[in-house]
């Protein structure tokens, strides 16, 4: 009976956690939908404020923060993923103010800060003070990336806080590490500790490379064994983070430095191997953005779950004063920032005169501020700190680890606060100096989502539909000129230019084909005569000359004669069959087959969009005889062409979400890239 009980408060406390996830998604989505009232509201903030709201509720979520769940679940595939998308070459360019910064800046802020919150409160002994001063001082990869691209960060700025967010994580949790184990057996050693802590972080780097090599070399053997299904391989990505983050961590290394190689080497080999798998990309790309979205939205929101329980534990307890704890995060915040500050200056000044200071000329206070309030902390910080133990090694308990944790909890709102405030009003400047004018970011973001369209429709592009697929991304490619201005007066003088004398070489293809078909017997002479002369009327047309009709009528006089002459030749006369259906047929997709065929020699990169635009025609009339071929009364090109619109319009709405989300567009621009992807949309369906 009691297994019974066991197993029935089991399945309830699983079914409540299953609950509480799914309330917690739906507050992901109401806070992207909040922000669009309240735009000035960054989302991680919104998602916090969810999350303290829920928590509150009388039938609110509670969920206890498992840290070594929490590194492992969220952690893990974010780094890997920001290790796999951030520029190589950028980093490496920054690599100096980037290790200055997730090493240098991490060992000051652990020594100076360690020092001034022991003396600002005393009853926080020296090893635990430098324990929060160390988990206090690396900056929150995700939170980081949420608000750089919110407020249009400078690009070179937020490769720096990209860089420094990825490496800081590691050395922090470490020197967090060392401080609690000092804390909890009253032992320290500064060379064992420097020791170990090179070890564990070159040896995280190797063994996430490795790891991820060898994974990679895995999906190739399976591809080889002919396995080519696009989910196997997806799942084996997925997987990826969540392999290296726990192998690194179960050998004794750094599990976040090995994800963020791991990520490094998939990215690596993604562009060495860029020109093929295009749909496993286009599913690796949307697949990861959804699992993205749900991971950064819970990260904030659980945080947010947390923060009334760490609240409550300090201001219910008789024994603080409410406001002098209020006081203790204004000033640990505070001394962060002006430790950042001072760093960053020196650092800019020392290589002023080098040339390796992030922009040319002296130090500008602004910038200087700007990466300083950057500086964002998050849920690595609370996760670190719910981690600090209950007990010391003697069985007493571990001093202040209610007040830390809450410490931990205050400087994470205060710096998410203070760089929603002050980082829009300081960047907005920045950023319009860096991006260029709205119209000019417009055009840019258009051709982006435009090229991605294309980039889909052609992975889904096949025999059946190829004709539909050429036409979609003939039409894109009409916008992409469009947006980018190419279609003044003169262009489209030279478009037609083109188009004319791409028609031509297909027309001459064409007749050349019927000549062969005749010399094959396939046709008869008389319906080779009647084929040239709508040729010969479809060539009248397209040339531009003051001479056509007088070429037009030498061309029919030489065709009645050559008709003559060919009725005499030694060939066998064949009926005039031009009239049957089955006959056309043949002759036309021969024709139009040979038309493609010439063009496809003839197209270069300056006429290959008007080319390809006019062998989507040749390629939709294939497509039309074949199905008239197969017996169908309905011809599927304009359900496919339907279908593949779609599957571009989709493409174009995440890509606009996903700019927006990166802060390459703002909101002005990706409403009115909505607008315009609307118009096409309603235009497609109703022309069905």
């Amino acid at each position: 009976m009691g297994f019974h009980h066991f197993i029935i408060r089991k399945g309830i406390v699983i079914m409540e956690l299953f609950i509480a996830v799914l309330v917690l998604l739906v507050l992901i989505g109401l806070s992207n939908i909040l922000n669009r009232f309240v735009p000035f509201i960054p989302v991680p903030l919104i998602q916090i404020v969810l999350g303290v709201a829920i928590a509150l509720l009388p039938a609110g979520v509670h969920l206890p923060l498992n840290p070594e769940l929490f590194f492992v679940l969220f952690i893990a595939p974010l780094l890997y993923n920001d290790g796999k998308r951030t520029p190589r070459h950028e980093l490496w360019n920054l690599r100096a103010p980037i290790l200055l910064l997730a090493l240098g800046l991490v060992f000051v802020t652990v020594v100076v800060a360690g020092y001034a919150i022991h003396w600002l409160i005393p009853t926080i002994p020296l090893p635990a003070a430098f324990a929060l001063a160390a988990i206090l001082s690396p900056t929150d990869a995700v939170a980081v990336g949420a608000m750089a691209g919110r407020v249009h960060l400078p690009k070179s700025i937020h490769r720096l806080l990209e860089g420094e967010a990825l490496m800081n994580d590691a050395s922090g949790l470490v020197a967090f590490k060392f401080a609690i184990a000092a804390t909890v057996t009253g032992v320290f050693s500064l060379a064992q500790a420097s020791f170990s802590f090179i070890l564990i972080a070159i040896g995280g780097l190797l063994i996430g490379a490795l790891l991820s090599f060898l994974l990679i070399r895995l999906g190739v053997w399976i591809r080889r064994l002919g396995m080519e299904d696009v989910t196997i391989h997806m799942l084996l990505q997925i997987l990826t983070p969540f392999v290296i983050y726990l192998v690194s961590e179960e050998v004794g290394v750094s599990g976040i430095l090995a994800v963020v190689a791991g990520g490094i080497i998939h990215a690596i080999e993604r562009d060495r191997t860029e020109s093929v798998q295009l749909k496993m990309q286009v599913v690796s790309a949307s697949t990861w953005s959804v699992i993205l979205f749900i991971l950064n939205g819970l990260v904030f929101v659980i945080l947010g779950v947390q923060i009334p329980d760490v609240l409550n534990t300090i201001f219910e307890n008789v024994s603080f004063d409410n406001l002098q704890v209020l006081g203790y995060v204004g000033l640990i915040s505070v001394l962060l920032l002006v430790l950042r500050f001072v760093w960053i200056y020196l650092f800019w000044k020392g290589n002023e005169n080098s040339g390796e200071a992030l922009s040319s000329g002296k130090p500008r206070l602004k910038e200087i501020t700007i990466i300083t309030l950057s500086g964002v902390r998050g849920a690595v910080t609370l996760a670190g700190a719910f981690s600090i133990p209950y007990v010391l090694q003697d069985g007493s308990p571990f001093p202040e680890r209610d007040l830390i944790i809450f410490l931990a909890a205050g400087v994470i709102l205060f710096t998410l606060i203070a760089a929603s405030v002050f980082l829009p009003i300081l960047a907005k400047n920045e950023d319009k100096a860096e991006e260029g004018t709205p119209l000019t970011t417009e055009r840019k973001a258009q051709g982006i989502m435009l090229n991605a369209a294309i980039r889909a429709v052609k992975s889904e592009m096949n025999d059946e539909n190829k004709a539909a697929a050429l036409a979609v991304v003939s039409d894109l490619s009409k916008y992409i000129r469009q947006a980018a201005g190419e279609l003044t007066a003169g262009k489209r003088k030279d478009i037609l230019k083109q188009e004319t004398a791409i028609n031509l070489i297909g027309t001459r293809a064409e007749r050349k084909e019927i000549e062969k078909m005749m010399d094959e017997n396939v046709i008869a002479s008389e319906a080779a005569f009647k084929c040239n002369s709508w040729l010969d009327r479809k060539e009248m047309m397209l040339a531009n000359r003051t001479n056509t009709q007088m070429m037009f009528s030498l061309s029919e006089i030489g065709r009645v004669f050559g008709h003559v002459f060919m009725n005499r030749s030694k060939k066998p006369d064949q009926p005039f069959m031009l009239e049957n259906a089955d006959l056309f047929r043949q002759v036309k997709m021969r024709t139009s087959e040979a038309a493609i065929k010439a063009i496809r020699t003839h197209m270069n990169d300056s006429n290959r969009i008007v080319a390809l635009s006019v062998i989507s025609r040749y390629e939709r009339v294939i497509a039309k005889l074949r199905t008239w071929n197969q017996g169908k009364t309905e011809d599927p090109f304009d359900q496919e062409k339907l279908e593949l619109q779609m599957v571009a319009i989709q493409e174009q709405r995440n890509t606009i979400q996903q700019l927006y989300e990166n802060g390459e567009i703002n909101r002005d621009v990706a409403a009115k890239l909505r607008r315009f992807i609307n118009d096409v949309e309603a235009t497609a369906l109703k022309n069905t």
